[in-house]
């Protein structure tokens, strides 16, 4: 059993050893932004299109291009909410409220779009979590 178990762990080391998750190729590095950019637009897309609500408010009609969402502050107290939260839960806040529509899933692929716009459009922004 000792022995199955230093296998097993020279094993993993050896795996380890040969295959980083810090290590990327230049192409890597393109294929993931590229990605990361279209991911984005579709925010954008969802962003301006009045889609996520019932009455046809889009989130850029008081947002445009993400102004004044600074989501280099998150996690942080949010007046609206009464706590501590995370930029996703301030989106919804805005899809219920504003919008007059239903949540989003921290997961939906929707969610993923609009968090990715809306820092997208502050990249190079320093982060500043709590800050208000």
């Amino acid at each position: 059993m000792l022995r199955a178990t230093l296998l097993l762990a020279l094993g993993l080391a050896a795996l380890g050893a040969t295959a980083r998750a810090d290590e990327f190729t230049k192409t890597d590095v393109e294929r993931y932004q590229k990605e990361f950019e279209q991911v984005a637009a579709k925010g954008r897309e969802l962003w301006t299109s009045g889609a996520l609500g019932t009455n046809g408010v889009a989130c850029a009609q008081c947002h445009p291009n993400a102004a004044n969402t600074h989501p280099e502050t998150y996690p942080k107290f949010q007046k609206q909410l009464g706590k501590v939260t995370q930029l996703f839960e301030m989106v919804n806040w805005c899809i219920r409220n504003p919008l007059q529509g239903a949540n989003l899933a921290p997961d939906d692929p929707r969610m993923t779009a609009l968090v990715s716009y809306i820092t997208f459009e502050r990249r190079g922004v320093k982060l500043a979590p709590g800050q208000h």
